[in-house]
C-alpha cells in the first residue's frame, strides 16, 4: 500500500516540481514510511533522491544535495512488500533510461528477473519494482532505437507509451506505475491495473496520485484510470488509452473535501476510512500467493517442509483483536488440516508453563510486530524448540526478525487505535497458512485448495457490497443507542470470536460495557444480564448449517422473551430470523469459515457510529495505545 505522485510542469524548469512532489508525499506518508525518494527530469538528466525511513529523512537529504530545476517527476513513500525496508530498495529505481515508482506486486517477477540478469543486467535491491523497470527499459531502449532509425523526429514519450503497454501486458498481479525519462521532459507515462492511481487536472499543469491527497493542494478537478489503460501525461494535455491502444476519454469529478481531508480520503475519521479500506487489504494479502503452477506459495517460509509436516500441534500467541483472529483461524486450520490449534493470549503464555516441543509450530500474530507480550512468547516458545512463523504488517518489526518464518500482511498503515483492516488481513493470512499446510501434507487436493481460495478472492467485493448497501443503516442504529450503557454479542462457531471483537470495539471506542458470549454458553450463567431493553447483538449462522442456525434462533427466542432487544447480523434470504429480531443487518451470502471476513464489519461500524454520537474520539480512545511495547 505505497503512497505514488507524479507531476508534470510548464518549461521552464523548476523548483517547484520537487515541492510539489513532497507536499503530496507529505499527505501520502499514511500509506507507507519505511523509505521515500524523488526522480526529477532536469537539463541535467535524470535526478533520483531516496532514503530509508520517513520523509524527513529524504527531506533532510534533499537539503544536504539539492536537485536541480525539474519540468517533470515521480515520487515514492514505501510500504516494504518485496525487499526490506533500505535505501537500496527505495523507490525510484532507475534502469537504463528510465526511472519507475510503483504500487502493487509483480507476482511473476521471478521469472522476469531471470530474464533481466541473462541479458547482463545488474540488480541493486530486492524488489519486484526494480525487475520490472529494467524490463520496461529493455523493451523501451530498443523500441527507441528502432523508431529514431525509421524516423529522426519520433516522439520519445509515444515510444514509451507503446513500451509500457507491451510490458504491462507481461505483468502478473497488481501495480500502479510511473515512468520518466530524459529523452521526455514534461512527460510521465503510467499504468494501472488493480493499484489505485488518479489523475489531477491542473492549469498548464497535471498531476497523477495514488488518491487525491497527493494532489489536492493544487487543484480539485481528478480524472480516474481503469484497468490495463496507460496514461501520457504532459503539462498541456492528458491522454488515455486502452491495452488494444484505442483512447478513452476518462471519467472526471470534482474532489469534494479539502487538503486537510485528503489524508483520511474524505472520512470523518482514519477508522471510517481503514473500514473502507478492508476490501483492498484482503485483496492485497492474497496477492502473489499462486505460484505457476497453480500452487499455494509463501514467499516468508523459511521452515523446511518436512518441519511443518510434522508438526503436531499449532499454538496461536496474541493479545487483543489478533487473539480474535487466532481463535476465527482454529476452526480453519484444525477442519482443513486435521492439527490440534490453541490460541494463548501472549501475556498469559510463559508464566503457565505451556507444553512446547519441537513438534509445535507457534503462531504469533501481531499488527505491528513491536508488542512486547507476543515478543516475549515467542522468545519463550524458541527456548522450548518450537518454530515460530510470524504474521505482522510491518517489515523489519522485532517479531518479524526474531521468528523463523514470516507471513506479512498487506493491510497497509492502520492510523486509528481500534484495529479493523488489520484484523481482516490477519483472518486472510492465517487462512493462507491453513491451506499452505494442508496442501503441504496431503490433507486437501489441489483442486479443493484452488476452490477455497477463490472464495477468498471473492471476499473484497462482497465487503464492498456490504459497506455500500448497509453503512449507512448501522449509522443510524448507533445513533438510536448512543444514551445505552450496556451490549451483549453472541456467536456460535466461528461467530463466537466474532462476538467477542465485536464487545471489544464497542468497549475500545464508546466506554460502555460490552460482553461478547458463546450462544450455548448463554443459558450457564450470563443470560441473569438479560433485562428489559438491553441491546443484544446475534451473529447468526447461514440457513445452510441448519444445526448451527437452529440453535442460534433458539438463543434469540430465549434473549427476546426476557425483554431483550435483538440485533441480528444475518445472511441475505434468512428469512427465520425475521420474527425474532428488532434490526437485522443483512451480510452477503458465503461459506461459513469465509463468513467472518463478513460479519465483523457491522460491528465495527455500529462501535465508530455509536462513538461518533456520543461525540467521542474515534481515532485515538482514551487509555489507549497503537502499539503496546511494553509487557
Amino acid at each position: 500500500m505505497c503512497g505514488i505522485v507524479g507531476y508534470v510542469a510548464p518549461q521552464p524548469p523548476s523548483a517547484r516540481t520537487q515541492e510539489v512532489l513532497l507536499d503530496g508525499l507529505g499527505r501520502l506518508e499514511y500509506r507507507g514510511y519505511d523509505s521515500a525518494g524523488i526522480a526529477l527530469v532536469t537539463p541535467n538528466g535524470l535526478q533520483v533522491r531516496k532514503e530509508a525511513g520517513k520523509l524527513e529523512n529524504l527531506r533532510a537529504m534533499l537539503q544536504a544535495d539539492p536537485t536541480d530545476g525539474a519540468t517533470a517527476g515521480i515520487g515514492h513513500t514505501r510500504w516494504a512488500t518485496h525487499g526490506g525496508p533500505s535505501a537500496s530498495n527505495a523507490h525510484p529505481h532507475r534502469a537504463g533510461r528510465i526511472a519507475v515508482v510503483h504500487n502493487g506486486i509483480i507476482e511473476n517477477f521471478r521469472s522476469l528477473r531471470a530474464e533481466v540478469e541473462n541479458a547482463g543486467r545488474t540488480l541493486l535491491s530486492d524488489t519486484d519494482t526494480e525487475v520490472a523497470a529494467h524490463i520496461l527499459d529493455m523493451d523501451y531502449s530498443k523500441r527507441l532505437e528502432d523508431a529514431l532509425a525509421a524516423d529522426p523526429n519520433v516522439d520519445p514519450a509515444r515510444v514509451l507509451v507503446e513500451s509500457m503497454r507491451v510490458v504491462t501486458k507481461r505483468l502478473d498481479g497488481a501495480f500502479a506505475l510511473l515512468a520518466v525519462t530524459a529523452d521526455a521532459p514534461s512527460t510521465i507515462v503510467a499504468a494501472r491495473r488493480s493499484s489505485p492511481l488518479v489523475i489531477g487536472l491542473g492549469e498548464g499543469e497535471n498531476f497523477l496520485g495514488s488518491d487525491v491527497a497527493a494532489f489536492v493542494s493544487f487543484t480539485t478537478k481528478a480524472a480516474e484510470v481503469g484497468d490495463d489503460e496507460i496514461v501520457l501525461l504532459r503539462p498541456e494535455s492528458i491522454e488515455v488509452t486502452n491495452a488494444s491502444g484505442e483512447q478513452v476519454e476518462p471519467k472526471t469529478w470534482e474532489v469534494s473535501w479539502d487538503a486537510s481531508a485528503a489524508v483520511k480520503g474524505g472520512f470523518d475519521t482514519f477508522m471510517e476510512k481503514e473500514i473502507h479500506d478492508q476490501p483492498a487489504a484482503v485483496a492485497d494479502t492474497l496477492l502473489g500467493r499462486v505460484d505457476e503452477r497453480g500452487e499455494l506459495t509463501l514467499d516468508e517460509m523459511r521452515i523446511d517442509p518436512s518441519v511443518l509436516r510434522s508438526v503436531d500441534k499449532i499454538i496461536v500467541v496474541a493479545c487483543g483483536t489478533a487473539s480474535y483472529a487466532g481463535h476465527v483461524a482454529k476452526y480453519a486450520i484444525e477442519h482443513w488440516c486435521r492439527i490440534p490449534v490453541e490460541i494463548e493470549l501472549a501475556h498469559e503464555f510463559r508464566y503457565r508453563d505451556p507444553i512446547v516441543s519441537e513438534k509445535t509450530l507457534t503462531v504469533a500474530i501481531s499488527q505491528s510486530g513491536e508488542t512486547m507480550d507476543t515478543i516475549q512468547a515467542i522468545r519463550h516458545a524458541r527456548e522450548q524448540g518450537s518454530k515460530v512463523l510470524a504474521i505482522v504488517n510491518t517489515y523489519g518489526s522485532t517479531i518479524a526478525r526474531e521468528a523463523d518464518a514470516v507471513l506479512y500482511t498487506h493491510a497497509g498503515p492502520e492510523v486509528a487505535v481500534a484495529s479493523t483492516k488489520a484484523f481482516l488481513a490477519q483472518i486472510t493470512a492465517c487462512y493462507l497458512l491453513g491451506l499452505y499446510l494442508a496442501q503441504l501434507r496431503g490433507n486437501k487436493w489441489a483442486d479443493e485448495v484452488a476452490d477455497y481460495l477463490d472464495n477468498l478472492g471473492a471476499m473484497p467485493a462482497r465487503i464492498s457490497e456490504l459497506l455500500e448497501t448497509q453503512e449507512e443503516a448501522i449509522f443510524e442504529l448507533g445513533r438510536q443507542y448512543a444514551d445505552q450503557e450496556s451490549f451483549l454479542f453472541l456467536g456460535r462457531h466461528v461467530g463466537y470470536p466474532v462476538a467477542l471483537e465485536g464487545a471489544l470495539k464497542l468497549k475500545e471506542l464508546a466506554y460502555v460495557h460490552a460482553e461478547g458470549f458463546a450462544a450455548g454458553e448463554l443459558k450457564h450463567g450470563p443470560i441473569a444480564l438479560v433485562e428489559e431493553g438491553l441491546p443484544v447483538f446475534v451473529i447468526v449462522p447461514t440457513p445452510r448449517r441448519p444445526m448451527l442456525h437452529d440453535k442460534v434462533i433458539s438463543n434469540i427466542q430465549e434473549i427476546r422473551a426476557r425483554g431483550a432487544r435483538t440485533i441480528c447480523i444475518a445472511e441475505e434470504g434468512d428469512t427465520a430470523v425475521e420474527p425474532f429480531a428488532d434490526s437485522i443487518i443483512r451480510v452477503p451470502a458465503t461459506p461459513t469459515l469465509m463468513m467472518p471476513l463478513l460479519t465483523v464489519v457491522p460491528l465495527q461500524i455500529f462501535a465508530c457510529a455509536l462513538a461518533k454520537a456520543k461525540g467521542l474520539d474515534v481515532d485515538q480512545p482514551r487509555n489507549l495505545a497503537k502499539s503496546v511495547t511494553v509487557e
